[in-house]
């Protein structure tokens, strides 16, 4: 588990599925140069950052080639990650594709299931949140096939220019890889990373679980005062997450320059 403590007036940052690439490079353009503007206003007080999936709507790392674009993105990263700040990535299911490319340009490290993070003395569980709990079988599946080796090698051998946009395609079109048609509150007993949680609650106690993928910003109490938090998008609510001491507030980005 690691373990971080914040220094004082310090935070730290959470934010997930900006999709940047959808449904055109061109339309996310403006999405991307606001998270830009949002990593450049949290770096000056932030003692970490936490991604929590589908930055891309698409990703796929050939050995020796990446997809073109996200310069911005990337380059602020880069910056910030080298300026001493911790960066956190975890991968989505758009993104599922990603190897060791942040790690060894950025070096960010990257985490391929939910992990243990202990937060100024509250423990954390914190993912993508694509796959867990029950339901969601046809996307499991879909899982299944896309993370297989012998699926991933044989894409490796279409040429990156009809890869990408094939896999570009697939993003925005498939609504079981998209999640567009389960971007609405279903109630409690049927929201799945709920039941996750309730369930990781009978075996260990986290003060809060905090995952992205569902598009909705959701803050959700749990029993033996334990917090569900769903940190929203950056394509309709611009949401994002902020660790004040002890406090967690879900928080709505506004830049009226942008």
């Amino acid at each position: 588990m690691i373990s971080i403590t914040t220094s004082e007036n310090k935070k730290v940052y959470f934010a997930s599925d900006q999709h940047f690439g959808a449904p055109t490079p061109e339309a996310s353009f403006p999405r991307e140069k606001k998270f830009v503007a949002w990593l450049d206003e949290v770096k000056k007080d932030a003692e970490a950052i936490f991604l929590l999936g589908d930055l891309f709507d698409f990703w796929f790392e050939y050995k020796t080639v990446v997809p073109k674009g996200f310069v911005r993105v990337l380059g602020k990263l880069a910056e910030i990650k080298d300026s001493g700040i911790p960066i956190y990535f975890f991968i989505g299911n758009h993104d599922l594709w990603m190897n060791d490319y942040f790690e060894k340009e950025l070096n960010i490290p990257i985490y391929h299931e939910p992990q243990e993070f202990l937060i100024n003395n509250k423990k954390f569980l914190i993912g993508h949140g694509d796959g867990l709990g029950p339901g969601d079988h046809g996307y499991k599946r879909m899982k299944k096939v896309f993370t297989f080796p012998l699926f991933k090698w044989m894409f490796r051998w279409l040429h990156p220019d009809l890869g990408v946009r094939l896999g570009h395609y697939m993003s925005v079109k498939n609504k079981l890889i998209s999640g567009d048609d389960d971007a609405k509150y279903l109630g409690d007993d049927n929201e799945w990373l709920v039941l996750y949680c309730k369930e990781k609650l009978t075996q260990q106690h986290y003060d809060y679980f905090v995952f992205g993928h569902r598009h909705l910003p959701l803050e959700i109490s749990l029993k033996q005062n334990s917090t569900y938090i769903n940190l929203g998008d950056w394509i309709q609510y611009f949401t994002y997450g902020k660790f004040n001491d002890s406090e967690f507030k879900l928080l709505k980005y506004n830049n009226n320059s942008l």
